[in-house]
């Protein structure tokens, strides 16, 4: 059996394996968010009681290996009596440890935003809730996506553990379809390039959410704009482009 005969009878199958990495991704990037606005908001807090066990959980999920930790969570936890679906158990492990990651990368953003802000805030008689959810966050937000969409492809690359907890995921299909052609350089080379497409695809969606965001602030074209295919040659389009370029 040839390379193409092969790849053609286990096309059903790497199509399986990506849809478990998806699911993988997905559940583990809603995870890691909630996680991560969480821990990242309140390792701010001025409160040691509250910043304490955020700090330690951060450092936790950033300072132990993502292997480990989903070796722990899939054949450590069933000795304790507690016994974990696969695919929970990748979401799960995925989750914890790029969430500790984003944490940073929200509270970096959060202190980011100028100090000023947050003193007419005050002034305006805000409360600390109203401070993050009205002012603080929607500017974060905006500095936080990049950091947040090269999280996103590591996660994706990381859902290739899975396969070690016997989820029949892309990177299991691929190594199948490495025993039936033989063929290392040819499987491994289809394996990166559904992996390259799908992270592709992630980027492109989140650069589209990064400039939603950053065109609310004021500080970009809309998205209708981004993703008109001709450019823009309107009086007011031109006009509009001309005052960002002679602004300060």
């Amino acid at each position: 059996m040839n390379n193409l005969d092969a790849l053609t009878q286990a096309l059903p199958r790497i199509g399986d394996g990506i849809l478990i990495t998806l699911e993988l991704t997905v559940g583990g990037a809603a995870l890691a968010l909630v996680l991560a606005l969480t821990l990242g908001t309140t390792a701010r807090a001025g409160n040691l009681a509250i910043r304490g066990p955020a700090r330690v959980l951060i450092e936790f999920f950033r300072g132990t290996s993502l292997l480990v930790q989903i070796f722990w969570l899939f054949y450590v936890l069933p000795l304790l009596g507690y016994q974990l679906a696969p695919v929970f158990c990748g979401i799960l492990a995925l989750g914890l440890n790029y969430g500790a990651y984003g944490a940073e990368v929200v509270r970096g953003a959060v202190n980011s935003v100028p100090k000023a802000q947050t003193e007419a805030a005050v002034a305006l008689g805000f409360s600390p809730w109203q401070r993050l959810r009205r002012i603080l966050f929607p500017q974060a937000w905006a500095l936080m996506i990049p950091p947040l969409a090269n999280l996103l492809v590591h996660l994706l690359k990381g859902t290739a553990v899975a396969s070690y907890i016997t989820l029949q995921d892309l990177t299991f299909e691929i190594e199948n379809l490495r025993d039936s052609t033989g063929d290392t350089l040819f499987a491994f080379g289809i394996g990166l390039l559904i992996y390259f497409v799908i992270a592709y695809l992630l980027s492109l969606g989140m650069n589209l959410l990064e400039a939603r965001a950053k065109h609310k602030l004021g500080r970009g074209p809309s998205l209708r704009e981004v993703l008109r295919l001709a450019p823009d040659t309107s009086l007011d389009a031109v006009a509009g482009s001309a005052r960002q370029k002679v602004a300060p």
